[in-house]
């Protein structure tokens, strides 16, 4: 295909482009920004419907679907097209939900549902079949009603019936306290009710699809392969099955909670990586998540993030920083970033440095209680007010009055790297952060934490500890804070390594060579891509068979019982 040709890209985001700032929605922006001869369809999941576009909107920005997961009472609030060339009339919804009865739910919705449920318990990642499940309950809703049925007696008693089957089955795997009860069954009958809002949405058919995230959104890819024959590629920023680890275990949630919670996320990761034809983490980091998971190494491409070194460049310091120490960081205030690791290792590098100050720039508004609990602990530690709003913290003139502080938004990213002689990353969960490769075009070297891929783009050119470990990362900034010499040095080395190998350009070209070769797929292999489908829909049929089977014998076997006692 010809690369200025114009294609369309199924482009699916979860929390991020176009609502919601951050490393991943500047990475969707550049692509969205870069390659205007690609149609965009934005499949956008957020936690709510209140939410307000971040960016502008450009031409190639064609259609955007806007997913809320929770705050909604219908899906067709939000969700099905009223405004889109095929606007979905209130008489077609009123029509589904008559005829979405009991029998229907039984009979179409219910041996799939188990089947994914089902799903939920698989510890290999042959999974390809659970994804047949997927396109086959999408294709359901587009017959029937998603309130009707998922608040149906059927529904119910499948889901009671399926996720208590490990228990009835292995009860020696299960402590007594780990047992759910109705609570923890309702609750996640809920949550997978909103979970899987996704399956209301419309899925236009495109010459690629693309995810940013192996979860929830990325079913939509695997229902345009199935559909449409559409080929999928996903990029992993941070993976999210991890982060869902770290998430859902630091909740207060009971053991079958977290456990329902985790399953879920695996699934969906194992789901999107087994059906992708290209995975192009942002760093190879990610592969070592990705493959076990079931990703085939073979359809690995690693394609790093980029940044504009006419944009992000070096600058004099400001003037009322002159005579400080300055140490900055640019990241949304919520707890993957570990601030509070970075609040303890200022105080520890403060005792060598005593003039020291810590700026942090970022929305304070994704997490109020952290930011809160950060809040506390800078006043705790005496290193500032520790008050403020989602503006920023008190005290932003008086220089003298404070170590640490929050600085809230700021408008010129470009901006923030030169105030700091050190950036800081203190993540416990990263993919391959703008923050690092900005401040390292800025010629600002950087102590981050070793998580994700800020090894591999610091590689020699800054300093790297251990996440959560305050003192380790305290001395990496007492190191670089006191060595002038080396400071400049590694400054230097940063930008030359920015201009060698992490340009936007690069990045972005990596994309687009990407979409024309799958687009060109699509339209050449077309036959062959339907028989692959066919042939595992063939396999899934027989699944299905054996779970429809399975439930008419037990259903036989129960009415038998009941006919006995009768008697």
């Amino acid at each position: 295909m010809n690369g200025d040709e114009r294609i369309s890209v199924l482009f699916e985001t979860e929390g991020t482009y176009p609502f919601v700032g951050g490393g991943v929605s500047t990475w969707c922006k550049i692509l969205v920004e870069e390659l205007p001869q690609v149609n965009y369809h934005i499949y956008a999941i957020t936690g709510t419907p209140n939410v307000k576009w971040r960016y502008e909107r450009k031409d190639n920005v064609v259609e955007v679907i806007h997913i809320p997961l929770w705050g909604t009472e219908e899906p067709a609030e939000y969700i099905l097209p009223h405004d889109r060339p095929s606007p979905i009339r209130f008489s077609t919804l009123y029509l589904r939900k008559k005829a979405t009865t009991e029998q229907i739910i039984e009979q179409k919705f219910v041996p799939l549902f188990r089947h994914f449920l089902r799903g939920l318990e698989e510890t290999s990642t042959d999974v390809l079949t659970y994804g047949v499940t997927v396109h086959a309950i999408y294709r359901y809703f587009l017959e029937y009603d998603y309130n009707v049925t998922f608040k149906s007696r059927p529904v119910w008693e499948a889901f009671k019936d399926e996720i208590l089957r490990p228990y009835r089955e292995h009860p020696e795997r299960f402590f007594p306290n780990e047992y759910p009860n109705l609570f923890d069954l309702t609750t996640a009958l809920r949550w997978l009710y909103n979970m899987l809002m996704g399956f209301n949405a419309p899925v236009p058919d495109t010459d690629v699809s693309h995810s940013t995230i192996a979860a929830s959104c990325g079913l939509a890819s695997i229902i345009a392969k199935l559909e449409y024959g559409t080929p999928f590629i996903l990029t992993d920023h941070g993976v999210y099955a991890r982060e869902r680890y770290i998430a859902v275990s630091a909740t207060d949630f009971t053991f079958f909670a977290k456990r329902f919670l985790i399953n879920l996320s695996c699934l969906l990761s194992k789901l999107n990586y087994a059906y992708a034809d290209q995975l192009s983490p942002c760093a190879n980091f990610n592969q070592r998540w990705e493959i076990p998971f079931g990703a085939d190494p073979e359809r690995v491409a690693t394609i790093y993030n980029g940044v504009n070194p006419e944009t992000f460049v070096p600058g004099p310091k400001p003037e009322q920083f002159q005579n400080y120490p300055t140490c900055v960081a640019a990241a949304r205030v919520f707890p993957l970033k570990d601030i509070e690791t970075m609040i303890w290792a200022t105080a520890i590098a403060r005792e060598s440095i005593p003039n020291l100050k810590v700026i942090v720039h970022g929305s304070l508004k994704a997490d109020p209680p952290y930011v809160q609990k950060c809040r506390d602990l800078i006043q705790e530690l005496r290193l500032g007010p520790g008050k403020g709003d989602t503006s920023g913290d008190e005290g932003a003139d008086g220089v003298e009055s404070w170590t640490f502080r929050f600085g809230g938004y700021h408008n010129e990213p470009s901006k923030i790297f030169t105030v700091g002689d050190v950036t800081l990353l203190s993540s416990i969960s990263e993919g391959f952060p703008f923050t690092v490769l900005e401040s390292m075009s800025c010629g600002t070297p950087v102590v981050g934490t070793d998580v994700g891929g800020v090894k591999e783009a610091l590689e020699g050119h800054g300093i790297v500890a251990p996440p959560r470990r305050p003192t380790e990362f305290a001395a990496g900034m007492v190191r670089l804070l006191s060595d002038d010499d080396l400071r400049q040095q590694l400054g230097r080395k940063c930008r030359e390594r920015i201009l060698a190998k992490f340009r936007t350009s690069t990045s972005v070209d990596g994309y687009r060579d990407s979409y024309y070769k799958w687009a060109a797929y699509k339209r050449e292999h077309m036959d062959e891509i339907r028989e692959q489908n066919a042939e595992l829909i063939v396999a899934w049929e027989r699944e299905i068979e054996a779970i429809t089977t399975q439930r008419s014998f037990a259903s036989n076997r129960q009415a038998k019982t009941c006919h006995s006692e009768e008697r």
